[in-house]
């Protein structure tokens, strides 16, 4: 990577306790079941840059996103955001201060706003408990300053949340996200409650935003057109890992994975260009007994006898950045 990281994840794992209440398991002589939602995912984030992670529902994203954010405690591994470890035991004060540099803009932006709340006191809610603002006039002054950022107007402040459309409420999110001066946002989902023409203007406005204000975002999403748009690089995640790894353009341009290039044909072929498809079969698998070896191998259709067995490393072939987890790619098959 080029530009220096302002986050690095590394080996981020998380396993859920799924059991049964433990007077059933022991009338029914059941041992513990347990699921790995997110196993050794390693990614960096520099400064300015938007990092996707897409994939299918089910696959891990929002788990990594909200470790990444401090909301998930994770099972192994660590996030480091400008040096500072997240989840140090000795790092209480400094995680408390790092919470201003980093926000969270989620999938639902009803469901995240407190119906009972104008938009003037959810937006300051940050900037008071920061301490951002001396007094009530530059709390004021400053909640009109962020809703005309996001396109709104100041006088919005004064109406309630279920007053708003949907593109009107997650930019009053992300006004919220933004009054606390952050640096780094972590977007799980952000438009895909939206209509297409409303995403485009909040994809739009998050770029803008970038741009002016020197952001970086972690942007989870499982539209690839979206992702298209947004992100410098692209982590493709199946069933807990990171199965490729990629600049944008030339993840889109020749995908290594094999899951990748069936997500890739599954998208509408707007160009008609007649161009042969493979659909994906099979479903994911079931988290809490997933199938050894590579995960994928089930589905695939260039699986063969190391699939079943061995799981793939992220391995880097060249160096532009790109890894595959593939036994596939690395046998030259594909």
């Amino acid at each position: 990577m080029t530009r220096a990281a302002l986050v690095e994840a590394k080996s981020l794992t998380r396993v859920f306790d799924v059991s049964k209440p433990w007077l059933s398991r022991l009338i029914e002589r059941e041992p513990k079941a347990y699921l790995k939602a997110v196993t050794n995912v390693s990614f960096s984030v520099g400064r300015r840059e938007t990092v996707a992670l897409v994939g299918e529902s089910g696959s891990g994203k929002s788990t990594v996103a909200r470790m990444t954010v401090g909301l998930l405690t994770p099972t192994a591994g660590s996030v480091t955001i400008d040096g500072i470890d997240m989840w140090a035991p000795a790092g209480a004060s400094e995680r408390q201060k790092l919470r201003r540099r980093l926000q969270m803009i989620f999938q639902d932006p009803f469901a995240s706003l407190n119906p009972r709340w104008r938009v003037d006191r959810i937006v300051a809610d940050p900037i008071k408990a920061f301490g951002l603002a001396k007094d009530g006039a530059q709390i004021r002054h400053r909640v009109g300053e962020l809703l005309t950022l996001v396109g709104l107007d100041p006088a919005d402040g004064a109406k309630y949340p279920h007053e708003f459309s949907g593109g009107q409420r997650q930019r009053i999110c992300i006004a919220r996200a933004l009054s606390s001066n952050p640096e780094f946002l972590v977007c799980d989902e952000p438009t895909s409650a939206l209509d297409v023409s409303v995403q485009a203007q909040i994809l739009n406005l998050m770029r803008d935003l970038q741009d002016r204000l020197g952001l970086s975002y972690l942007f989870i999403s499982h539209n690839l057109a979206v992702v298209r748009h947004m992100a410098t690089r692209i982590g493709v995640m199946y069933l807990g890992r990171i199965v490729e790894m990629a600049p944008a353009a030339e993840l889109f341009a020749a995908p290594r994975h094999p899951y990748t290039r069936l997500l890739l044909d599954a998208l509408p072929d707007l160009g008609m260009t007649g161009r042969p498809r493979r659909p994906i079969e099979g479903e994911i698998p079931n988290p809490i007994a997933p199938p050894p070896g590579c995960a994928f191998h089930p589905r695939c259709p260039w699986a063969f006898e190391p699939c079943r067995v061995d799981v793939p490393a992220l391995m880097t072939k060249d160096g532009n950045g790109r890894a595959a987890a593939c036994h596939a790619v690395v046998a030259g098959r594909i």
